[in-house]
């Protein structure tokens, strides 16, 4: 486990930052500014689970942590047989999401348009946790095509999208609440 005795240490006052791997880089380096949008979808959860019952909650509080280990996975970069092995994030946690995805749209009726960020708060929250998700993803491709990163991680910040889009429907009364976007409206 991780036990922080001090919270400020100066050793970033000069810009940069330390990797998992004790490398030290910039703060915009594309790995930092990939787990540090994680860690805001992460934030944006956190608000989310305000407004939710305990069945959601109890998802949303496991996904948090699941995107703690998706930021300890992407701070870390590759190395051959490394001194002490760092976290990555297990496989099996996408298809955690693909089930949790599968049964609850079970019950959602198909889309006829897409749909506005909106509804109540729960749902409006969860839009937002999902647009915040879907940059880290973007951000995540984009720093793959620079470094090896766990196609694990990848895959979770995909499915993960996909699953906070399916509880905001959820959230928005199976759907029935959902503000349907009407092309041309004034």
């Amino acid at each position: 486990m991780v036990r922080l005795t001090k919270i400020y240490t100066k050793t970033g006052d000069k810009g940069d930052t330390g990797l998992g791997d004790g490398s030290r880089v910039a703060k915009y380096d594309l790995r930092v500014e990939a787990y540090g949008t994680v860690d805001e979808a992460n934030a944006v959860i956190g608000l989310v689970r305000l407004h939710v019952d305990e069945e959601l909650d109890g998802i949303l509080a496991r996904i948090q942590n699941d995107l703690f280990d998706v930021g300890a996975d992407l701070c870390t970069p590759f190395e051959e047989d490394p001194k002490y092995p760092p976290l990555r994030l297990a496989d099996s946690k996408t298809l955690e999401l693909e089930q949790e995805i599968d049964r609850f749209n079970a019950d959602i009726p198909s889309l006829r348009s897409f749909i506005l960020p909106a509804g109540n708060a729960a749902a409006t929250h969860l839009h937002h946790a999902r647009t915040v998700t879907r940059r880290a993803e973007r951000i995540i491709v984009q720093l793959k095509e620079e470094q090896e990163i766990s196609q694990s991680v990848l895959e979770y910040m995909n499915r993960l999208s996909d699953l906070l889009f399916v509880l905001a429907r959820h959230a928005n009364g199976k759907g029935k609440d959902d503000v349907l976007w009407v092309p041309g409206e004034r």
